[in-house]
């Protein structure tokens, strides 16, 4: 899967856009509700060493399942300080996961991040969906 496919696939998620805390080479995927005027990030889209790479948030049990089926390629955060490391999984996209499990791994980023926003935000998303 392309860089710019998961952008796309992050950015058809309702309550996503597009932002670039870190600069121009680093794009965040956020979700927020309408009313909400910063987001959370569920995915990052970059280069590091000159490969393509995605790091996406994750429960533990989740992360540990696809570093554990994908040594090597997916691996804690790289960024991270270590201990958000467990939380947040980094992929290289050199074709060694399968596109339908990057599309996995979009969907769970998006809802464990969906499903840490404040409760009154997670109840307007629901009634603008």
């Amino acid at each position: 899967m392309t860089q710019q496919a998961i952008v796309d696939t992050c950015l058809a998620l309702p309550g996503a856009y597009l932002d670039y805390p870190f600069g121009p080479d680093v794009a965040v995927c956020k979700v927020k509700a309408p009313s909400q005027e910063a987001g959370r990030i569920f995915a990052q889209v970059f280069t590091l060493r000159g490969e393509p790479t995605a790091t996406f948030n994750c429960d533990r049990p989740t992360g540990e399942f696809y570093r554990q089926l994908y040594p090597g390629t997916v691996t804690r955060g790289w960024h991270c300080p270590p201990v958000t490391q467990p939380y947040f999984n980094t992929v290289k996209l050199d074709g060694t996961v399968p596109d339908e499990e990057i599309l996995r791994m979009i969907d769970h980023a998006y809802w464990v991040v969906r499903g840490k926003l404040p409760k009154a935000a997670q109840k307007e998303m629901e009634e603008t969906s």
